[in-house]
């Protein structure tokens, strides 16, 4: 029997030659050999479904079916995460194995595959259709060949990963199994050749101004919330940017106003700030606070009458920070998976999944499900399943080693 890692010590990680050479395993590693197009079939249906923020519903209606057929005890829980429960023999330990539902794309966005030379393009193909392919396929490969486990592994359908989901379904996860958790593996896009280790922070914040509002002729002179939202969107860019620690902003949305020839009454602009390190979070949203503030005071100074402007700023959305330890076994997991597949692999920070769990000190990464992906978040996002037999293989011994594969 290979032994659970149940106290996450450096020295129980199992060696990873031998769980491949265990029966069941290396039949479980054949059938994902054999059945890759399988995977790749999987996904092009599931992004096929429209599944934007907080819409996830009928795509995980299709996961939950697909995970139900392959030997999982299936459930969809309030938040609208699927939860595919395969029983180990120790009770009390959990490996939670996520893939997202939502994409940044509207509902009324085509998603129709198209298949180009061999590679597949369509919104939402790779992030997170790989991801939610590969869990199908690692739960289709195990129940296939029997493999069991000392802890149980749940797969998960998570809900509210991207945008203002404000990573609302992992947040229910870790809420629903607790200290049960001993480790957490996000699948998010293709790419093998990097784990993410290291969570990057963001805080979203929602700036709304509104003002009195007026006939763009009669009534020029009044403060303008648009002009206002503009002064600040400028000012805040000027703020210089550190490269250590590394971070960043984005204005990625804009609205307000009801017409051409009127003065608006509001002005909104959602806005994404990222970084390295937490205390440089807190002073960038202090920075946008004052830009935003001085904005609105130069507004009014400019303006010739009329009230004044009201400015709100909203925080609508946190990923806190984290590290994964560098003895952590999870991370000696994944590094024999790549030794022993010859896979060459770099530690990455990204914003994922993984951040929640990261923060609290639950043992967590990121990976690729395997294949190439590209164009993430655009309508030209594409994925080529060439080789993705290595992103399974991998992800499957992974899993093993912190799960304790028994014979």
């Amino acid at each position: 029997m290979l032994m659970l890692m149940g106290t996450l010590t450096a020295r129980a990680v199992n060696p990873i030659e031998a769980i491949a050479q265990d029966k069941k395993v290396a039949k479980a590693l054949a059938w994902l050999d054999k059945n890759a197009d399988w995977v790749t079939e999987q996904q092009i249906a599931i992004t096929e479904i429209p599944a934007p923020e907080f819409a996830e519903k009928e795509r995980g209606a299709y996961v939950a079916r697909l995970l139900a057929a392959n030997g999982l005890n299936v459930r969809t829980d309030s938040v609208g995460n699927v939860i595919g429960e395969r029983q180990g023999t120790v009770e009390k330990y959990v490996v939670l194995i996520v893939a997202h539902l939502d994409t940044v794309f509207p509902a009324d966005t085509p998603v129709q595959v198209k298949r180009t030379e061999g590679r597949l393009e369509g919104p939402g193909i790779s992030d997170d259709g790989t991801g939610l392919a590969t869990i199908a396929g690692l739960a289709r490969a195990m129940d296939q060949a029997k493999v069991k486990t000392e802890a149980t592994v749940v797969f998960c359908a998570d809900v509210g990963e991207e945008g203002e989901g404000n990573l609302r379904g992992i947040r229910e996860l870790l809420n629903t199994y607790k200290n049960r958790i001993r480790a957490v593996i996000a699948i998010d896009g293709a790419a093998t050749d990097y784990v993410t280790t290291v969570a990057l922070g963001s805080r979203r914040l929602e700036v709304s101004i509104e003002g009195p509002g007026g006939h763009s002729w009669s009534d020029f002179g009044m403060p303008n919330p648009i002009t206002a939202l503009a002064r600040g969107i400028v000012e805040f860019s000027r703020t210089p940017m550190p490269e250590e620690p590394r971070s960043t902003f984005n204005f990625g949305v804009v609205s307000g106003g009801n017409s051409v020839n009127s003065i608006p009454t509001h002005a909104d602009v959602k806005v994404d700030l990222r970084s390295e390190d937490e205390a440089e979070l807190g002073r960038l949203e202090s920075e946008l606070r004052k830009a935003f503030a001085g904005a609105v005071g130069a507004e009014m100074a400019a303006a010739s009458e009329g009230s004044p402007l009201t400015l709100k700023i909203s925080v609508i959305g946190v990923r806190p920070a984290g590290k994964l330890a560098e003895d952590s076994p999870l991370l000696a997991a994944i590094e024999n998976a790549d030794r022993y597949l010859g896979n060459r692999s770099r530690l990455e920070r990204s914003s994922t999944d993984a951040n929640l769990p990261l923060s609290q000190g639950i043992p967590a990464i990121a990976i690729g499900g395997g294949g190439e992906g590209g164009g993430a978040h655009s309508l030209n996002e594409w994925y080529d399943p060439a080789g993705r037999e290595l992103g399974l293989k991998r992800a499957l011994l992974t899993i093993l080693a912190i799960a304790g594969a028994r014979s």
